[in-house]
């Protein structure tokens, strides 16, 4: 449960103002289906995450257990640093729209996803955590956590959440998370 919970509340928190909270916005005003909007950010997201979590799973497996720490308490701390950078939707990330909304959203969620905060937050919890499911399940729902109501909400979200102090939060929530993991404090995070 633990897991569940740590990688929900890391993504939906790390997720506000990410390039992805963005498409999801744009896709909104776009095509006003937030039906197959949501749908399509579900399933990209499964699908990421699950490759994402998968990588983590290995890498715990091929790294001792010393050697993982030192990763994950290091990555955890460079995720607090990347997250006071704001995010911008890539102008080359579009997709064209011809194949539906459905499949428009799980691509462009899909690739955008690609190398991103919440893709390399989930290898790292699934490397610290040793339960995939509860990983991919947690930081899928923290995706929908923070999408969703952007596909509802569109740009109103943006201009009453102050996204630095959200970013601020995340950094900091995953900053602990790095120094916990690095001075080996048991099961707290």
């Amino acid at each position: 449960m633990e897991a569940f919970l740590i990688s929900t509340g890391v993504v939906a928190l790390g997720e506000m103002g990410d390039k992805t909270q963005l498409l999801a916005m744009l896709l909104a005003v776009r095509f006003k289906r937030p039906a197959p909007i949501v749908l399509g950010i579900l399933v990209a997201t499964l699908f990421n995450h699950a490759a994402a979590g998968a990588v983590g799973g290995w890498v715990a497996s091929a790294l001792g257990p010393d050697v993982l720490r030192w990763v994950i308490g290091i990555s955890f701390i460079a995720m607090a640093g990347w997250m006071l950078i704001p995010d911008k939707i890539d102008e080359d990330e579009a997709v064209s729209a011809r194949y539906g909304v459905f499949l428009t959203t799980v691509v462009a969620f899909f690739l955008a996803e690609m190398g991103d905060k919440t893709q390399i937050a989930t290898v790292a919890l699934a490397a610290r955590y040793n339960d995939l499911l509860a990983v991919v399940a947690g930081t899928t729902l923290g995706m929908l956590i923070a999408d969703v109501p952007a596909v509802f909400v569109g740009d109103k979200i943006a201009k009453r959440v102050p996204m630095k102090l959200v970013h601020a939060i995340a950094a900091g929530i995953f900053a602990v998370l790095g120094v916990l993991t690095l001075f080996n404090v048991g099961k707290l995070f």
